[in-house]
């Protein structure tokens, strides 16, 4: 049997889905998943302890969203590489992992059939894409060059898209404040400037359009008056 060299780590906050996930990991012969997390400070902790070849992330964890991980690894562990699975199949999602330092970028739907192929790409040097994210990207390159530049969710930062996100799930600001470690008046000043980069007029609009956008991954800028 060959030796099983590719140590690999699993954040994800689903134990089913990482249980399925180590288990497809584990019938390679020299893939061997070292340790598991469901937040990123015990991931952080595993990473440092193991020093793993590559962490792989789900972009939506209980405590954070999985782009700080990702953030945390290519500042910190430039020998370890990381692949974010997602929900989100808009492009959008896929852009700022990538830029953050992620090797690759993969549906959650897709994972069973592409996590092994995804390993062996980022291992090899390269970046892989599911191919679902990329027909998206291609396709809209081709039927409409300017759209992914031209999308309003493009001029919200990391953290404003992390709140936009929080709040189509159904937190309220304090309950966005807990979960970032922030403060209800910084939260306010975060929805402020969402709004306004947006171009929504008020709170209710703002959390209908985060609603439809978590929901569908969809989101269709207001008509200037």
């Amino acid at each position: 049997m060959m030796t099983k060299t590719i140590k690999i780590i699993i954040v994800e906050d689903h134990p089913i889905f990482r249980m399925g996930i180590k288990e497809l990991i584990d019938q390679e012969n020299d893939m061997t998943v070292i340790g598991d997390a469901e937040d990123v400070k015990g991931a952080v902790n595993l990473i440092e302890k193991q020093l793993p070849d590559l962490v792989i992330i789900d972009l939506s964890l209980k405590d954070s969203n999985g782009i700080e991980l990702v953030k945390e690894i290519h500042n910190n562990y430039k020998k370890t590489s990381s692949l974010v699975l997602s929900m989100h199949d808009e492009s959008l999602h896929a852009q700022r992992c990538i830029m953050a330092g992620a090797k690759g970028y993969i549906m959650k739907q897709e994972a069973s059939e592409s996590v092994v192929t995804a390993i062996r790409k980022i291992i090899s040097g390269n970046i892989y894409v599911s191919p679902r994210i990329m027909s998206n990207i291609l396709n809209q390159f081709q039927n409409q060059p300017d759209l992914i530049h031209e999308s309003p969710l493009k001029k919200l930062t990391d953290r404003e898209l992390e709140i936009f996100q929080l709040i189509g799930r159904g937190y309220s600001s304090k309950e966005v404040g807990i979960q970032l470690n922030i403060s209800i008046k910084t939260v306010g000043t975060y929805k402020e400037r969402i709004k306004e980069k947006l171009a929504l007029k008020h709170s209710g609009e703002l959390v209908r359009n985060a609603i439809i956008w978590v929901e569908t991954g969809l989101f269709k800028s207001p008509k200037v008056q």
